[in-house]
């Protein structure tokens, strides 16, 4: 398992999920407690300095975790029960009536019933059976770089963000960590796809945006061409017409990407794992549960992808006017009490499958 990680967030209907789940005492303790944002301008001068539930909402209900983390809680729930191949991937599939035969990477050949990609954006699974991404991937414009860094900024339970027009920088500190989370964020026209997986033109494309850029930016810059978990992506959604076909079926990112400007996607990703589940653990034929889960689950997936148009970046305005107006409600919030939870993060109310389980149904 990867340890460590970039921050996310886990809040409304999810929350319920890791709940039912047995999960929150854990993920409580390993709440990461952010108490303060602040925004700078170009200059390192303060915009304005906020709690983050003033920005997301959720009156302080929401969980803040790295994502290794999560992942962690969650293998060391079911690794008594569930077998993990790793180091390893899905290279073919041959999806028939009595299952779906499965070759990875290795050689290794099993024949499943069934086969659920949670396999990311750039689901290897998706393109298996569904076909090239390109024509799910919705762009939205932004380019960005993730990596650890020493935490030589004094920075304690806080972020600090930084914007120019088309162009931003974030740094993260988590507790008492001798290391901070940096981020670099900016607007492209289109995808640098020389860059996808060439990290030398990955870290000589994000210097060249932010050459001759103040603040600590130099630092960062400096940072990032040595890190060794360097994570460069573009910022996109994914929509699919289907979310399942025969026997294979898919969650998460791999199915739904609502990109990181919406900061729900691992909370879309629980809420959707968890219908599926119940829908599978309910109903003996696959069929009715695959399209019952998206019955559900995909108006509350779609409100969430909506948080976020393309080429509109709250947090990471394109344009001077951008930038300006997001500055100006962000001063305004100084002023306000806590602030609700957003109505989409919430907008779906989770099924009880307890007791719904039909006779010859499969977990």
């Amino acid at each position: 398992m990867r340890g460590g990680g970039y921050l996310i967030d886990i809040r409304g209907t999810a929350l319920g999920v890791v709940e039912r789940m047995g999960l929150m005492p854990r993920l409580r303790e390993a709440h990461v407690d952010t108490r303060r944002i602040t925004f700078l301008n170009a200059d390192g001068s303060t915009v304005a300095s906020l709690r983050p539930d003033a920005i997301a909402g959720g009156e302080g209900r929401d969980l803040e975790v790295r994502r290794g983390d999560l992942a962690e809680a969650l293998y060391r729930t079911i690794r008594e029960e569930v077998e993990f191949l790793f180091n390893d991937s899905v290279a073919a599939l041959d999806d028939h009536d009595d299952g779906v035969d499965v070759t990875f990477r290795s050689g290794l050949r099993r024949t499943f019933d069934l086969v659920i990609g949670a396999d990311g954006l750039h689901s290897g699974v998706r393109a298996l059976k569904f076909g090239p991404e390109e024509q799910f991937h919705t762009y939205l414009g932004y380019c960005f770089a993730g990596f650890t860094m020493p935490n030589t900024f004094g920075l304690h339970r806080e972020g600090a963000l930084w914007s120019l027009p088309g162009r931003g920088a974030a740094l993260y500190a988590v507790g008492e960590n001798e290391e901070v989370h940096g981020f670099l964020n900016f607007a492209r026209p289109e995808p640098p796809f020389a860059a996808f997986r060439n990290p030398d033109a990955q870290r000589e494309l994000v210097a060249e945006v932010f050459a001759g850029d103040g603040w600590e930016i130099p630092r960062m810059v400096e940072a990032m061409r040595t890190a060794d978990d360097l994570f460069f992506d573009v910022v996109s959604q994914i929509h699919l017409p289907r979310w399942s076909s025969g026997r294979v079926a898919l969650v998460g990112d791999a199915a739904f990407a609502p990109s990181f400007l919406t900061g729900q996607g691992s909370s879309t990703a629980l809420v959707g794992a968890y219908v599926l589940a119940g829908e599978l653990a309910t109903n003996a034929d696959h069929t009715t549960a695959f399209d019952a889960y998206e019955e559900t689950a995909r108006p509350f997936v779609e409100l969430n992808q909506a948080l976020v148009s393309e080429g509109n970046a709250t947090m990471f305005p394109a344009t001077a006017e951008a930038l300006a107006t997001r500055n100006a409600e962000l001063r305004r919030l100084t002023a306000l009490p806590d602030a609700p939870g957003r109505p989409e993060h919430s907008a779906l109310e989770l099924p009880d499958f307890a007791g719904r389980r039909p006779a010859g149904s499969r977990a």
